[in-house]
């Protein structure tokens, strides 16, 4: 089953659902995350949940799309409880553009290689045990999450805005603080490429920038083998255009592996707050040397997850470091 969400005439949520071509409300008033809440409190599913409720009108979601009035598929009322992170060097197409990035003459072999090569030693254990750590970062709270079809800005002292084609896996902290995986949705990690090129402990500053899900929530099961399409429009033409492959067939960590680094932290575990963990990607456009401009879209799609996830990239160099950030004393 396929969940979305777009925005009523008064903006609050109206959930759609789906199990084929046919879209339909969700016979409720609350939200996505409101009713997820509910399920947890009663040990019942999302499908069960929503078959109790029922379904009332067929939409069209293209149109909605197109109109600019859906959402993300699950949002928090206090976007302060809404986490974005990730996970970088997880799949087995990623390493060797990541290391090219970070090569210097001297390399023998990079900080990235030697890292996924840890992941591909010790990043699926079959005993049931946790693995090997992977590469972690932050993006950001709910502020920073971009609805299907919104703008991806890049802040004015940023050095470049390309896309990172994903998949994410959508938690809720049930309220004794264990997390309950919603779904999987599509992502578009946006990140500073030029940033993290130019030393890799700039990493951490090149992922502070937005990202995108949707737009619509894949509940159940992760197929083990996706195939997806990553492009990137500009104008009239398509200027990048490249397969991708994720899953665990295609990973260098299992699933259950990325999850347990990320919420082994009880600061990642409290009640109430949800999750957005992106589990890395295996192409970018950077990596094959395109350099995106402002109005750029993006594009990302697979099979399994419904319609495709666009952003529109809203870039304006600045060419020269921006004013210093001025602090008031109280």
């Amino acid at each position: 089953m396929l969940l979305s969400q777009y925005a009523r005439d008064d903006g609050t949520p109206q959930i759609v659902a789906r199990d084929g071509t046919e879209a339909y409300e969700v016979r409720t008033d609350h939200s996505l995350y409101a009713v997820a809440l509910e399920c947890v409190r009663n040990g019942q599913s999302l499908r069960d949940r929503i078959a109790t409720i029922g379904l009332g009108d067929a939409v069209d979601l293209d149109a909605l799309y197109a109109a600019g009035r859906l959402l993300p598929p699950v949002t928090h009322p206090d976007p302060a409880h809404l986490h974005l992170t990730g996970t970088g060097l997880t799949h087995l197409g990623s390493a060797s553009a990541r290391a090219d990035m970070h090569k210097t003459a001297t390399d023998d072999e990079t900080d990235s290689m030697k890292m996924f090569r840890m992941g591909i030693d010790g990043g699926k254990p079959a005993n049931g045990d946790a693995g090997v750590q992977p590469e972690w970062f932050y993006k950001g709270n709910g502020a920073a999450l971009v609805a299907p079809g919104g703008a991806l800005a890049s802040p004015d002292f940023a050095e470049d805005g390309g896309e990172e084609p994903e998949i994410a896996g959508l938690y809720l902290i049930a309220p004794d603080g264990t997390p309950v995986r919603l779904g999987w949705a599509l992502a578009n990690e946006f990140s500073d490429h030029v940033m993290e090129r130019r030393n890799y402990l700039y990493l951490a500053h090149s992922k502070l920038r937005p990202a995108a899900i949707g737009p619509e929530l894949l509940t159940g099961a992760l197929p083990d083998h996706v195939e997806g399409i990553s492009r990137v429009r500009r104008g009239n033409e398509v200027i990048f255009e490249k397969p991708f492959l994720s899953g665990e067939a295609n990973m260098s960590h299992s699933i259950a592996n990325l999850e347990h680094h990320h919420f082994k932290y009880p600061l990642f575990r409290q009640p109430g707050d949800l999750h957005v963990h992106m589990f890395g990607t295996a192409t970018l456009s950077f990596a094959d040397g395109v350099q995106t401009r402002d109005g750029d879209i993006f594009e990302i799609e697979a099979m399994p997850f419904g319609l495709p996830l666009r952003n529109t990239l809203a870039f304006t160099p600045l060419g020269r470091p921006g004013p210093r950030t001025e602090i008031r004393t109280l």
